[in-house]
């Protein structure tokens, strides 16, 4: 109960309640998502990064569609 109050009152910190109530959290949740998409984008874990496996997944379901489609 005392982490509830805690975080109560942490939110309540943040300003535009009144006006926005609670869709004065989205400029959090869009830099987050912006913050997310960057990483997804620009951060090599080994060689690769997110994307560069994405393309090479829907290349290979593209070839093997072709494939299968020419047999």
């Amino acid at each position: 109960m005392l982490v509830s109050e805690r975080l109560k009152g942490l939110l309540r910190l943040v300003p535009g309640q009144r006006r926005f109530g609670f869709y004065r959290f989205l400029p959090f949740f869009f830099v987050l998502g912006g913050a997310m998409e960057w990483f997804m984008i620009n951060v090599r874990i080994g060689k690769e990064t997110f994307y560069d496996v994405y393309r090479r997944k829907q290349s290979e379901r593209q070839y093997k569609a072709r494939m299968e489609k020419g047999e």
